[in-house]
């Protein structure tokens, strides 16, 4: 039975105040969530890393991004050693907002999941199609290069965490039906299983777009839908709770 797991994605949010202030509130959250046996954590900007694990240590805390060389003249980069000097262990790899707006590929996806990994870190590898891809009927091949690529030469497939999210749901209040988000994440399985037999049953994949306390219920309860990436609704501790209630 794989456990459920809630990780909220800040994006640019947040001040290392407001992360304080958060941060204090989520020993309350974290308590509420393991009651319910669910997995909980939050991805806030490189500035506010420190602040969440100093205040909440078993808290999940994730960077946005990494780089996937160690050291060197990468300006405004940060390395996976760096992350791991203060305590974080976990990174989101290729969310399409990096893709968007900063060219990120699936092979470069590709070099930071494998970094991750050899530092036995967890990448959390964001896929999805455009709203252009959704509409010519190709998401499932959009897909399948972004695991293909993306995974390349990658063995211990059980350290990955696998977020589905289509770029025409987030942030757009435009979110997929749980019948499309469950029929690209139980996709995305077979994939896997292809590639890594029954060790495919031990990845978690999330659904992230949109995803909201009054939605995210139903897509829970989907077979293969083993937790959400949550933008917008995760950014206030009263939101945060009402996500953990509903699961």
């Amino acid at each position: 039975m794989r456990k459920k797991l809630l990780v909220g994605n800040w994006k640019m949010n947040k001040t290392i105040a407001e992360t304080k202030a958060f941060a204090h509130a989520s020993l309350d959250l974290l308590k509420k969530a393991n009651a319910k046996h669910i997995d909980i954590g939050v991805t806030p900007p490189y500035l506010s890393l420190q602040t969440l694990i100093t205040i909440n240590p078993k808290l999940i805390v994730g960077a946005q991004n990494v780089h996937f060389k160690g050291n060197g003249a990468y300006t405004g980069e940060v390395s996976v050693p760096m992350l791991k000097e203060i305590g974080v262990m976990w990174s989101l790899v290729g969310h399409s907002e990096r893709r968007t707006y900063y060219n990120e590929t699936n092979e470069s996806c590709n070099l930071k999941n494998i970094a991750l990994l050899e530092n036995g870190m967890t990448p959390l590898y964001c896929v999805g199609e455009t709203l252009n891809e959704f509409e010519k009927g190709i998401t499932k091949e959009v897909i399948k290069a972004q695991i293909d690529v993306g995974l390349l030469g990658i063995e211990d497939i059980k350290e990955v965490v696998i977020a589905y999210e289509p770029v025409w749901s987030i942030g757009t209040g435009k979110n997929a039906s749980k019948e499309i988000a469950e029929d690209i994440c139980g996709y995305i399985r077979t994939l896997l299983k292809e590639k890594y037999g029954e060790e495919a049953e031990r990845v978690r994949i999330l659904y992230g777009g949109s995803v909201k306390p009054d939605n995210i219920k139903a897509y829970m309860a989907m077979p293969n839908i083993d937790g959400a990436l949550v933008g917008g609704a995760s950014l206030t501790v009263e939101s945060f709770s009402e996500l953990i209630n509903n699961i």
